[in-house]
């Protein structure tokens, strides 16, 4: 049930919400490219699919509770955080304390990761009588920028009214607005695109974060471990989520303004308004809904504003609803509910008053309102902010000389998630099975929207000597034929297909034609986001390539698919078996290389200058792909079909041709120097 709250917190409108509330737009829709209206049309299609998926988790308590094992392992995996990391020690230190009217606040920090320091503020009564223990509040701050005193000031109001009721309040610094300054913009604006391939987000550098300050409240013996709970706005709400899903320790759980849905992050742009640590890589396609399900039968408090342009009404509307089913199948309607307060995006005084009433329900039992709320507050006069602490007597680190040499917080993203460790074959014999595994595994995640079986490309439209062909539902590409002195022959004795991932300028490249020979019919695939199909960008927010992400794809996969559609439409064309072979320079080598892992019709490919890691800037980028293998793998997976590589520091492919050998086909494989 939704609540209006208005003025004081006994004062509340209950309404019925009307279905089909017009989706709220957080920016107008890019119109000045040609294939604007095709790719958010798809992107709206793929969003209705996952959405429409959660109808699945409400068909009984049963189905749920038979899905649920398998779900809680995807959110980890999600998340960068499967395999569980190991939970090292803490090594937390109390740097200072400070006495106040009615509570002490501990300036402290600990080691989430060896060398991942997270600062924090303990806030704790003044006096706690020997032997007690107390709830706990996890608080997880928002993006409220407070430079080297770390964005923990920001929300300091919150930490000194709950150590003055009783609880133990830790509030942790984030990533990227703590005292060691990190990044949370890794695609929305850094151009980290490996951060895709990697498996790393943001947000699972928030979730762990904060399910190891949990341990360290446990640790303490002035906390009831039964007795958790965890609350914050904006990206704490979504840090909430993260938390309370991953940690059942989490006894309740108070979400502000932290989360919408994919209809709302996609279709009307809302994700335009957000960085990375507000959502997970999508891979295995979920609901967005599910994310906050995890928690249930939970005590979960949802809380909204009417007028949040970046957690928009009809998304509120809509998870809320998916909350109160999931809950309804558990007997435990009655612990989860909503609150909406008439404003921005913001804390607000009924806010604060149902927050802490919601807790003192759940933690002590204690259901009387709360009429202190708004006592010691942040507030602004003017230009300036007024603090009842000072920010920089809550710093961990005082000055720069006392941030550890040895942290890892900035350079976090290039370790969070490791990289696999891909054993070769020792033999033939064990080739097919290693590859046929790998393959699986890439598959799953990384290629998860693929069919079994991806159907040839239809054609839509020819026009002289190019085809325009959909390579999938919503997605149309073009496919051009060119005349060389190699291929006048009607019959074609091979098809050669070159891979485009920037717009053609209608030419052989020079590196190609040594390849050409007598009988080819040679065509080049102008993929997704070039050509006729090209969108707008924008850096930031990067909108149709992060979206993207959110529906468990990636532009590259996609591009991937384009290829072997193309290939299976040109191979059908001539109604015989007629070889194909792809071919591709830089990244489009790659795309070339992983379309022909994932089909085997494709006898033989041929690239140059690819980059040898997903790493680098100029490499494609698939979903955890870097979690099951990297590039110089799937260009030795091709094996035993023919592969030439031109171009290249030989070296760098040495693994390739390891595997080419080990397959029993190093005759298959040609390595061509990059020109001196």
């Amino acid at each position: 049930m939704f609540c209006y709250l208005r003025a004081p917190i006994g004062i509340v409108v209950f309404f019925a919400l009307a279905s089909g509330l017009q989706g709220q737009s957080f920016s107008p829709p890019d119109r000045g490219a040609p294939g604007d209206v095709m790719i958010q049309s798809y992107l709206a299609g793929l969003t209705q699919q996952c959405h429409d998926h959660f109808k699945t988790d409400i068909t009984s308590l049963q189905q749920w509770q038979s899905q649920r094992a398998q779900y809680r392992q995807q959110y980890f995996y999600m998340l960068g955080l499967w395999p569980l990391p190991e939970r090292t020690n803490l090594k937390a230190t109390v740097t200072g304390t400070l006495q106040g009217d009615g509570y002490v606040v501990d300036m402290l920090h600990y080691q989430s990761r060896p060398q991942l320091y997270v600062t924090a503020n303990l806030y704790r009564p003044a006096k706690i009588a020997k032997g007690k223990r107390l709830p706990a509040i996890l608080y997880v701050c928002g993006h409220a920028g407070r430079g080297r005193n770390g964005n923990k000031t920001a929300y300091q109001s919150h930490g000194i009214w709950l150590a003055r009721h009783g609880y133990i309040c830790l509030m942790v610094d984030t990533l990227q607005l703590g005292e060691i300054a990190a990044i949370h913009h890794g695609t929305y604006r850094e151009q980290r695109w490996w951060w895709l391939s990697r498996g790393y987000t943001s947000a699972g550098v928030e979730c762990w974060n904060g399910v190891r300050g949990i341990d360290y409240l446990i640790s303490r013996t002035d906390v009831d471990a039964n007795r958790i709970g965890v609350t914050g706005i904006s990206g704490g709400g979504a840090a909430t989520f993260w938390v309370a899903a991953a940690d059942e320790r989490v006894k309740v759980a108070v979400p502000v303004s932290g989360m919408a849905d994919l209809p709302s992050y996609v279709n009307n742009r809302v994700i335009n308004g957000h960085c990375d640590c507000m959502f997970l890589h999508n891979t295995f396609r979920w609901p967005w809904a599910r994310i906050a399900g995890l928690i249930a039968p939970r005590p979960m408090l949802f809380v909204n504003s009417d007028n949040d342009r970046i957690f928009p009404m009809d998304a509120n509307e809509r998870v809320i609803n998916r909350l109160e089913m999931l809950y309804r199948l558990y007997g435990a309607g009655d612990q989860v509910d909503s609150v909406v307060s008439v404003g921005g995006h913001a804390y607000r005084e009924d806010i604060r008053k149902a927050t802490f009433r919601f807790l003192n329900i759940h933690l002590k039992q204690d259901p009387r309102p709360v009429l202190d709320s708004e006592i010691d507050l942040v507030t602004r006069d003017g230009n300036a902010q007024k603090h009842p602490i000072a920010p920089e007597q809550l710093r961990v680190f005082p000055t720069e000389d006392d941030i550890p040499s040895d942290e890892r917080n900035t350079t976090i993203d290039q370790t969070f998630v490791p990289m696999a460790t891909v054993s070769l074959p020792a033999s033939a014999k064990e080739y097919g099975p290693w590859r046929k595994q790998l393959v699986s595994e890439l598959r799953r995640v990384s290629f998860g929207w693929f069919p079994g079986q991806i159907r040839a490309a239809k054609v839509k439209q020819i026009t002289s000597q190019v085809e325009h062909l959909e390579t999938e539902p919503g997605i149309t590409i073009t496919a051009r034929r060119y005349t060389t002195s190699t291929n006048r022959a009607a019959k074609p004795k091979r098809l050669l297909l070159l891979v485009r991932t920037t717009d053609s300028n209608n030419v052989v490249p020079s590196w190609l034609k040594p390849q050409l020979q007598e009988g080819d019919h040679f065509y080049d695939c102008q993929t997704r986001g070039t050509g006729t199909g090209q969108w707008t960008r924008k850096n930031p927010p990067n909108y149709v390539e992060r979206s993207h992400v959110l529906l468990g794809d990636t532009v590259d996969a996609g591009r991937v698919r384009d290829v072997v559609a193309t290939a299976k439409h040109l191979q059908a064309k001539f109604k015989s078996r007629v070889p194909i072979h792809v071919a591709g320079e830089g990244a489009a080598a790659v795309i070339a290389s992983y379309a022909a892992l994932l089909e085997e019709s494709i006898g033989g490919v041929i690239v140059h200058q690819p980059p040898h890691s997903h790493m680098e800037p100029t490499a494609p980028q698939l979903l955890n792909v870097l979690r099951v293998c990297d590039i110089p793998h799937a260009l030795g997976m091709i094996a035993p079909r023919p592969l030439i590589i031109s171009g290249v520091t030989v070296t760098n492919f040495d693994l390739v041709r390891k595997i080419y050998k080990v397959s029993g086909s190093a005759e298959k494989l040609q390595i061509v120097p990059r020109s001196k």
